[in-house]
């Protein structure tokens, strides 16, 4: 991956630092684009560049990508939810999740691929969810995380003629910030559910992203890649 630049949304904690410090190892120039950076390990790493940018703003996306030099990895990692019944959300929540989960993701793919269809190459990656596959409680995320993975299949075939290779992974709950908005109740019905009885570490799905952002052949593509220990077996 030297001389690879990645780009990687949330990738200033969680499952997107562990990426972030998996590309940094490959000697990769890596951009981590987030809204806040106070707690950042790398703000002063050489091969790391900080980019803040809120994802709600999906009609300024074009322009961030413009900005940035070409790139030849993109990770869609940034996400949120919320534990909310489906009849107490309010619009903005339900506006901000659309926004972040998959609006501008799309845009995301579509403003890099531009470059990447001149180079013949490109590797993107989605963190979806298994809430994309199950009626999940949290209805609207689970719209966006389905709608996710419906987008890796669209574009994959779309870009796949150009040489640029999309997939998705699909985890279970995760030891992340987000495992924190999830009901307590929730959480012990998940556990029992697993095989090994415990969630998994941010650095299982890294370790799963990077794979199909570097080594994976590239006739995987517009595959979706469960990560949830049996709790969704198929």
């Amino acid at each position: 991956m030297e001389n690879k630049t990645v780009l990687i949304t949330g990738g200033n904690k969680g499952i997107g630092l562990e990426l972030t410090e998996m590309f940094i190892a490959d000697g990769a120039n890596v951009i981590v684009a987030a809204r806040d950076f106070s707690n950042f390990k790398y703000n002063q790493h050489p091969q790391v560049r900080t980019e803040k940018f809120d994802f709600q703003n999906v009609a300024g996306i074009p322009e961030f990508i413009a900005g940035l030099p070409a790139i030849d990895v993109l990770i869609n990692n940034a996400g949120v939810m919320y534990a909310t019944p489906y009849d107490e959300y309010t619009a903005e929540s339900v506006d901000q999740v659309l926004k972040i989960n998959i609006e501008a993701p799309v845009a995301l793919i579509t403003a890099v691929s531009e470059s990447m269809k001149d180079k013949k190459y490109g590797r993107i990656v989605n963190n979806a969810s298994i809430a994309g596959q199950i009626g999940h409680p949290d209805v609207w995320y689970g719209i966006t995380k389905a709608g996710v993975i419906n987008m890796t299949k669209s574009f994959a075939k779309i870009l796949g003629p150009h040489g640029i290779v999309v997939n998705a992974v699909a985890p279970g709950p995760i030891e992340t910030d987000m495992l924190h908005t999830i009901p307590q109740a929730r959480r012990d019905a998940i556990k029992a559910a697993v095989y090994t009885g415990r969630f998994g570490k941010p650095e299982e799905v890294a370790s799963a992203m990077h794979w199909l952002a570097t080594d994976c052949p590239e006739y995987i593509n517009g595959t979706c890649i469960d990560i949830n220990n049996g709790s969704f077996p198929r």
